[in-house]
């Protein structure tokens, strides 16, 4: 394959999955928003945490709350569980790295809080543990997965479920997601304050 069709494949899969998505994520996409403005009104904070690329994205959408998106607006407190690698090395050494994320939604979740999860492929398990710990301490819970994630869709508040299995279309969807969110958030944040 020559790197023009490799090029262009790349760009029509993405067109592809982003016609897909949107008429099936839009209602979730909307739940979402309302529970962020909840947990803003009532003075919560967001915990997120991925792997890998995952983890790029929860550290990204954190930074949009606690930084800005596009407009000024008072900061939002949200913290990524994928950035203290004196927690994550000290937790997956004395407990296992199933544990590197829910130990973490354990000490700092609080109810109100909010727990936005990634995982393309809906099986990462330290992902489901912390989705775990976050509903016993009575925290929200949003998951951002793919098609293989599906079955997990009953076990969270809102489930953004992308209908593809490629990795990087997922993560592509994720990121005009979350991109979404903040959008909706800066659009909506007088109504809370």
């Amino acid at each position: 394959m020559d790197s023009n069709s490799i090029i262009s494949s790349a760009f029509r899969r993405h067109r592809d999955v982003v016609g897909e998505s949107e008429p099936i994520l839009l209602p979730e996409i909307q739940k979402a928003g309302e529970l962020f403005l909840d947990v803003i009104k009532n003075k919560g904070k967001i915990l997120t945490c991925g792997n890998g690329g995952s983890a790029a994205d929860a550290q990204h959408f954190a930074a949009e709350w606690v930084c800005r998106y596009k407009d000024d607006r008072r900061p939002l407190p949200a913290i990524a569980l994928t950035v203290d690698t004196s927690a994550l090395t000290a937790i997956g050494n004395d407990y296992g790295f199933d544990y590197v994320f829910s130990r973490q939604v354990e000490a700092l979740g609080n109810p109100g809080d909010m727990l936005v999860a990634f995982t393309t492929s809906g099986r990462s398990k330290n992902i489901l543990t912390a989705i775990e710990i976050a509903k016993k301490k009575n925290l929200k819970t949003i998951l951002l997965t793919g098609k293989k994630g599906e079955s997990l869709k009953n076990s969270v508040d809102v489930a953004i479920i992308v209908p593809s299995e490629e990795t990087a279309r997922i993560q592509e969807i994720h990121s005009i997601v979350y991109h979404i969110w903040c959008e909706y958030i800066d659009s909506n944040l007088g109504s809370v304050s």
